[in-house]
């Protein structure tokens, strides 16, 4: 009566599953693909909602295929790490060669003027 139908658990055949690999998405130089990422994180949340309902001799596969999908996930997101680290080094450099002296002058200036403003009998 009041009670949702359950779903059908998720099931993980043994050769299904996923396997670490750092270095293809370490090593691309690319910004990491959020829609993937998102669709891994759905995953895992949707594995954890059936984790209730999976047999008990299935349990130990629907886990490691969730370690799987959470290294999958820790990948992406080390991946995007270094893609920051990156982009942060690339604008330091930038800005190590942009000369900013005109710049601070006219602040300076304008500091100046704005203190001499507030003086008395100025």
């Amino acid at each position: 009566m009041g009670s949702a139908p359950s779903e059908s658990p998720i099931t993980v055949k043994p050769e299904s599953r996923m396997m670490y690999s750092p270095g293809p998405m370490e090593n691309s130089g690319h910004a990491p693909d959020m829609e993937r990422l998102e669709s891994k994180v759905d995953e895992l949340e949707r594995l954890t909602d059936s984790l209730g309902n999976v047999p008990d001799e299935e349990v130990v596969d629907v886990l490691s295929h969730a370690v799987g999908l959470l290294r999958e996930i820790n990948a992406g997101i080390e991946a995007g790490l270094q893609y920051a680290r990156e982009g942060s080094r690339e604008m330091d450099e930038i800005l190590a060669r942009v000369n900013f002296g005109p710049f601070d002058e006219a602040l300076e200036e304008i500091e100046e003027q704005e203190r001499s403003a507030g003086e008395p009998g100025t």
